[in-house]
C-alpha cells in the first residue's frame, strides 16, 4: 500500500512539473508575441522566431483537439473539449492511483500534466496556445504543438510500451 502512494505521488509530481513547464513555456511565448499595446488576448500576433533550421516558435491559437481537429471557433468548443480533458484526467488519475508499476505512473502524469496544461488554456483563453512548428524548409510535416502536447505524445508511447512489456496491472 504504501509503495502504491509512492508511486501515486511521484505521478502527480510528474503531472505537476509538466504543468509548471507548459505554463512557464506558454507564458514567454505569450509575452514575446504579444504585440504592443495589446492587452486582449487571444489575440492575432504575425511571423515566427527560427530557432534551428527545422525548428521555429510561431504563435497558434488551437480550438479545437489534436491536429487542430474541430478548430472551428465554435463556441461550443470551449465547453465540450475542457469537459472532455477534465473527464480524461480523472480517469487517468483513477488508473495511475492503482497502479503498481513506475513506468506506468510516470507515463500516466505524463498524460495528465498535458491534459491539465491545455485544459487551462481553454478555461483561460478558449483556446489551446501552441508554438513549436517542427518542418524541413517549406515542407512542413507536423502541426504546430505545445509542452503539454510533447508530455501527452511522449505519455502515450510510454502505456504502449508498458502495455507491451511492462505486465498486466
Amino acid at each position: 500500500m504504501r509503495h502504491r502512494r509512492r508511486r501515486f505521488s511521484l505521478g502527480l509530481i510528474v503531472a505537476l512539473a509538466i504543468v509548471v513547464a507548459d505554463q512557464a513555456s506558454k507564458w514567454a511565448i505569450l509575452a514575446a508575441f504579444r504585440p504592443a499595446g495589446v492587452e486582449a488576448t487571444p489575440f492575432a500576433a504575425t511571423g515566427s522566431m527560427s530557432i534551428l533550421p527545422v525548428l521555429d516558435f510561431s504563435l497558434v491559437w488551437n480550438r479545437g483537439v489534436s491536429f487542430g481537429v474541430g478548430n472551428t471557433g465554435g463556441a461550443w468548443n470551449v465547453i465540450v473539449f475542457a469537459a472532455l480533458s477534465a473527464v480524461i484526467a480523472v480517469v487517468l488519475l483513477i488508473w495511475m492511483a492503482r497502479s503498481q508499476r513506475a513506468l506506468l505512473v510516470v507515463a500516466l502524469g505524463l498524460v495528465v500534466g498535458g491534459a491539465v496544461g491545455n485544459l487551462i488554456d481553454r478555461l483561460r483563453f478558449g483556446a489551446v496556445v501552441d508554438f513549436v512548428y517542427v518542418h524541413i524548409g517549406a515542407f512542413d510535416w507536423f502541426p504546430a504543438f505545445n509542452t503539454a502536447d510533447a508530455a501527452i505524445s511522449v505519455g502515450a508511447v510510454l502505456l504502449a510500451i508498458d502495455s507491451l512489456f511492462g505486465g498486466r496491472d
